[in-house]
């Protein structure tokens, strides 16, 4: 990467998280060493520390920032959709399943880094993620009152509908056959249809 010399603070500060993400996916955080980052960023090693306090703190920045962009990308699509429950259940499972297509390295570092975390780092990124499902699970909930979902167990559907969506992350190409849209929808509607009660079903 061609060095960053004269570039001002918030433009190397981006430049790094970047190359961190990257080199995390690729070779996992342990490997990661931080002289590798700083010539990936085309600066002293010893400059990193005037953008990071820690290599610690720098994967706890980049999967908090990670959480936030998805918890905030699920109230807007929630808030979007309107009052109707399936409407606000759909735009969930539509905004899931985009956000994995689109944010592949930035889903395998939360999903296989969060042991490398500190344990108060990692207590903070347990609770953003148990914030997250709780969406899924209020909704599904408010389904079964309705009498709309057939859901024995909410809180085990809840990750069981989350990981098959999630998966979408380790094999979606931008060049495949079907298109984003035409994924989202029919990631939906397959999870979807395992909990809406029979005559609600298309």
């Amino acid at each position: 990467m061609a060095r960053t010399t004269g570039s001002n603070g918030a433009r190397t500060h981006a430049a790094i998280r970047a190359a961190a993400t990257g080199l995390i996916y690729r070779q996992g955080f342990a490997a990661m060493n931080l002289r590798d980052l700083a010539a990936e960023v085309g600066i002293q090693p010893g400059s990193l520390y005037n953008h990071i306090d820690s290599k610690q703190a720098l994967l706890f920045d980049l999967m908090q920032d990670h959480m936030a962009a998805l918890l905030a990308g699920t109230d807007a699509a929630l808030d979007a959709a309107g009052p109707a429950l399936m409407d606000r259940l759909r735009a969930f499972l539509d905004h899931h399943v985009l956000y994995h297509m689109e944010r592949r390295e930035e889903i395998a570092i939360a999903n296989s880094e969060l042991r490398a975390l500190e344990p108060e780092n990692r207590a903070r990124i347990v609770a953003l993620r148990s914030a997250y499902e709780a969406r899924l699970t209020a909704l599904l909930r408010e389904g079964v009152a309705a009498g709309l979902l057939s859901v024995p167990d909410v809180a085990v559907t809840a990750y069981a509908m989350l990981a098959m969506l999630t998966g979408i992350c380790s094999w979606y190409r931008p060049d495949g056959r079907l298109g984003k849209e035409e994924l989202v929808a029919l990631h939906t509607a397959l999870a979807l249809n395992g909990i809406l009660r029979r005559q609600h079903q298309a």
